[in-house]
């Protein structure tokens, strides 16, 4: 019988490249980076053989859907940031089997979710940023599901969670679940951004993430689950936050009473509110 033995809300911040390198921005980003290294020390601890990515920089508009190849390696180059994020080197392993089964137990239960095994659909940084900080060994095994659900609701994304943790159950592996994204993802206007990396796009946003992460310590989720659906979209979270939905499906949801380590303050990038956090299982 498997085990889900870990479970985080993960920042993906692309700043966290222009941390190491020399220059005046050199180090900015060590706190989130080790916080990340934090994840990958407890993950190996717990034996942890799969890590399921909840990625909201995987772009979806229709049905859910997850990356769950034999494995997955080449070289990343960003997209969206390209001066940022090149020529990243990734080789992980899959775990085909348990993509699957999430995607067939999501779908029964009224959530049209595929799982995918093709070579060339490639892994987005929000999966591979949190894995180079983790030092994940290239045999971990790892199953990446899109999380920016453009059109979907809160509440399929809570019953992808539930099938999550089912899958797991049923399974024969131990699993770490990262919900890679951010808080409040309103970043700066274009004329401004470069000026502000280290800065929120509104007060009104930090104030807000802050009282979140206050009712994460507290293991305060009935209400945090109760406002998620406008704060989602009021404060712009990541991915409309569909990842923290999915985490907290798979956790129990509003039954969930954990008190959440946070484990790299709260810090701003670019406009937006950003976390390590550890969600006790």
């Amino acid at each position: 019988m498997g085990e889900l033995v870990f479970a985080a809300k993960v920042t993906h911040v692309p700043s966290m490249f222009v941390s190491e390198q020399p220059g005046p921005h050199q180090g900015c980003r060590r706190s989130a980076i080790e916080g990340l290294e934090e994840v990958g020390r407890r993950v190996k601890a717990l034996d942890c053989d799969t890590v399921i990515v909840l990625d909201t920089h995987w772009l979806v508009n229709s049905g859910y859907h997850i990356n769950a190849c034999d494995g997955f390696s080449g070289l990343f180059t960003s997209n969206e940031f390209p001066h940022f994020i090149q020529n990243l080197e990734y080789c992980y392993a899959g775990n085909p089997q348990l993509g699957d089964s999430i995607a067939s137990i999501a779908t029964d239960r009224g959530v049209r979710t595929r799982s995918h095994h093709v070579p060339t659909l490639d892994v987005e940084y929000g999966t591979l940023i949190p894995l180079r900080y983790m030092r994940a060994d290239s045999d971990l095994k790892v199953v990446s599901i899109a999380a920016w659900c453009a059109f979907s609701s809160v509440e399929e994304s809570r019953i992808v969670g539930e099938a999550i943790a089912q899958a797991v159950a049923r399974s024969d592996n131990r699993v770490a679940l990262l919900a890679s994204g951010s808080l409040s993802h309103r970043i700066h206007d274009n004329r401004v951004v470069e000026a502000g990396p280290f800065t929120i796009s509104d007060e009104f946003y930090r104030q807000v993430d802050l009282r979140v992460l206050d009712l994460w310590q507290r293991g305060e989720f009935d209400a945090f689950t109760a406002m998620l659906p406008t704060y989602s979209r009021v404060c712009y979270g990541e991915g409309w936050m569909h990842d923290t939905a999915m985490l907290l499906g798979a956790l129990g949801w509003d039954r969930y009473r954990r008190p959440v380590e946070i484990l790299t303050p709260y810090f701003a990038s670019s406009g937006t509110g950003q976390v390590n956090a550890v969600f006790p299982t």
